[in-house]
């Protein structure tokens, strides 16, 4: 017996993502670096989408474990970032995502987080899909960077089979020859049609170059802007986006974050760009 379909507006605490919905934000640094740093970033990103009006929903991870090196900093780990965590959603009244790699992390995070996002590179790993639906908490999968748009209708199938309608899916580019990524935004209308899911777009992973850099990904976040304003142009339910203090000395994916700086003005342009593809007033 098939599970039920996956929910067209997925709502987190006071965020809501649908489509047809204005615009909501997935915003954060990439790893969790320290409690200090994850707060501070917290606390500005709450106040520019509180200033601009904007659902947001803070993203940052307690282990990167998919870097290019061995020696790459990976995050401050499982069990001293969910009382960070925790921490975020009670200071801040933000939800909370991050994302898991092993099917025996999902219920811990569960207590701490809102969303539990899947990895584009184990976006078809059923045990944990089925492991992360379990928990009741939102699920975004993030669509592998080898998989068309309409395969990630099997992927959402196996999480509602389960029994876990809600479910975000997000476009992060598709591997085009070496160390690129290229992103087709046919692939946006294409997923929202075929999972019946809302759809986030990443920008900034979406500019990355994996392994660019030999030893560590680069990336080109002078484009961020410039897809991120063609995705929601399309028309999208949200934006993902990873922003820091000083991306040129973060430890992992520097190369495509958004200054915290520049982040306020690129969340207000996208603003306008999702009122005029909505027909919003």
């Amino acid at each position: 017996m098939s599970g039920p379909s996956a929910n067209p507006i997925v709502t987190v605490g006071d965020v809501r993502f649908g489509n047809a919905l204005p615009l909501a934000l997935i915003a954060g640094p990439c790893q969790m670096e320290s409690r200090e740093h994850a707060l501070e970033c917290a606390a500005a990103i709450r106040e520019i989408t509180s200033r601009l009006g904007i659902g947001v929903v803070f993203k940052t991870s307690f282990d990167k474990a998919n870097r290019t090196s061995i020696k790459g900093a990976r995050g401050m780990g499982l069990d001293a970032a969910l009382p960070v965590f925790a921490e975020i959603r009670e200071r801040y009244g933000m939800p909370v995502l991050t994302d898991v790699h092993e099917n025996d992390q999902c219920a811990p995070v569960a207590e701490a987080v809102d969303i539990l996002q899947i990895p584009a590179f184990l976006c078809r790993q059923t045990d944990l899909l089925i492991a992360a639906a379990a928990t009741g908490r939102v699920v975004n999968v993030k669509k592998g960077q080898f998989l068309a748009p309409w395969d990630m209708k099997n992927v959402v199938a196996k999480l509602t089979d389960s029994d876990n309608p809600n479910v975000l899916v997000t476009e992060r580019g598709v591997s085009f020859g070496y160390n690129t990524l290229v992103t087709d935004m046919r692939s946006l209308p294409i997923m929202a049609e075929t999972t019946g899911a809302p759809v986030i777009f990443d920008a900034t992973h979406s500019v990355q170059q994996p392994g660019g850099q030999g030893t560590s990904s680069g990336g080109q976040r002078e484009f961020v802007p410039v897809l991120a304003r063609a995705a929601v142009a399309v028309g999208v339910a949200g934006v993902f986006i990873e922003t820091h203090p000083d991306p040129d000395h973060a430890p992992s994916d520097g190369p495509n974050m958004v200054p915290l700086k520049d982040f306020e003005a690129l969340v207000a342009r996208l603003q306008a760009f999702d009122r005029l593809a909505k027909g919003a007033a």
